[in-house]
């Protein structure tokens, strides 16, 4: 069980540099930062909930994804002083998007999709 979470939290740092490099280069479609940032919370989710079925952790991944993308319509002042950070621009977001919505959902599916078939390949 610890190999698995240290083989997943490798593949979580990977995400993480790709989803700010991303950003980075305006060659690169804003929605990659977004489908990568759902593809970091199921791994996320997935080492910290290491036996739970793939399909919890997906399930699980896309209700965070869309929390925390719904929650910025709420734009209270001190939330709004929070989404100025580089914390808060990265974890919370600046403004809701359906655009992201929809790349929260090819992001969990992805990861989701590559988990079963890396699984079932045992690789």
């Amino acid at each position: 069980m610890k190999r698995k979470r240290l083989y997943y939290f490798i593949i979580l740092l990977l995400i993480i540099f790709l989803g700010i490099f991303s950003r980075e280069f305006d060659e690169i479609p804003l929605c990659t930062g977004d489908f990568l940032y759902a593809v970091m919370m199921y791994t996320f989710i997935r080492i910290l909930l290491i036996e739970k079925k793939a399909t919890q952790i997906l399930i699980f991944a896309l209700l965070i994804c869309y929390t925390i993308e719904f929650s910025q319509l709420y734009q209270a002042d001190w939330i709004n002083e929070l989404r100025k950070t580089l914390f808060g621009r990265y974890v919370l977001g600046q403004g809701f998007l359906w655009s992201d919505i929809l790349a929260y959902t090819f992001g969990t599916f992805t990861a989701f999709l590559i988990e079963r078939i890396a699984l079932k390949n045992k690789l």
